[in-house]
């Protein structure tokens, strides 16, 4: 991962494209160490989290799955980070990366970006990344994506509040977002931050130590054994009908 400050915004680009910025322990670690650097940054009015290569997050290393406590403790220090955090995205996103992807106060894609909750097809449910997305999503289409695991676009996305805006030029759509968080106080951003996130939090808060558990028990079963196992092996699960 690389971390830059320009002009009152701090980049943080997730670069690990070989295994498509899949959440391992390391970039877990990695993220939380830079969101605090850049809390405390006066310089920094802002955060952007993109990402190299096709894909933003590709959700769990399944060769090497990071903590769901570290993935719970990273949503929370997003959430309370009293600087917004700007999601830009112009590849795919799956799983735990929509988690991510959710939790930040404002995200932009390009049409190039795709979208899937592909946990049931696993064996799994998206269980720690729902308390951040079920405050924001149509509850109609969260139950639709979290159950059936299909493939959706920014347009879609945006429709059910999974994404801010999308754009042809995603750059050019986030600049007057950009330009307006480079304008406001810190005080001013964080207090309206607080206010915006605070149905996030209080899911958080409230059902983490629950959802975490849940998570941990899904990835031991032998359907999720079997589940990662086949996508490695590039066949269909034995429950697949």
């Amino acid at each position: 991962m690389r971390a830059e400050t320009t002009a009152g915004v701090t980049t943080l680009t997730l670069d690990s494209p070989a295994n498509r910025n899949a959440l391992s322990a390391a970039l877990v670690e990695d993220l939380r160490t830079a969101l605090a650097a850049a809390g405390r940054d006066p310089a920094a009015r802002a955060v952007v989290l993109t990402h190299t290569g096709t894909t933003f997050c590709a959700g769990a290393d399944l060769k090497a799955p990071c903590d769901p406590q570290d993935f719970l403790a990273l949503l929370r220090e997003i959430a309370e980070l009293p600087k917004p955090v700007v999601a830009r995205v112009t590849g795919h996103v799956r799983a735990g990366g929509l988690g991510l992807l959710g939790v930040c106060d404002i995200a932009a894609a390009g049409p190039g970006s795709s979208y899937a909750f592909t946990e049931t097809h696993l064996g799994l449910a998206p269980a720690v990344i729902s308390m951040p997305l079920l405050p924001r999503l149509d509850p109609r289409a969260a139950a639709r994506y979290f159950l059936t695991a299909e493939r959706f676009d920014a347009a879609e996305a945006t429709r059910i509040g999974l994404l801010t805006l999308h754009a042809d030029d995603v750059d050019q759509a986030l600049a007057p977002v950009l330009d307006g968080l480079r304008k406001a106080s810190p005080q001013g951003l964080a207090a309206a931050k607080a206010l915006t996130s605070a149905a996030v939090r209080e899911h958080l808060d409230r059902d983490g130590a629950r959802l975490t558990d849940l998570s941990a028990v899904l990835f031991a079963s032998a359907e999720a054994r079997e589940g990662i196992t086949a996508r490695f092996e590039r066949r269909d699960p034995s429950w697949s009908l």
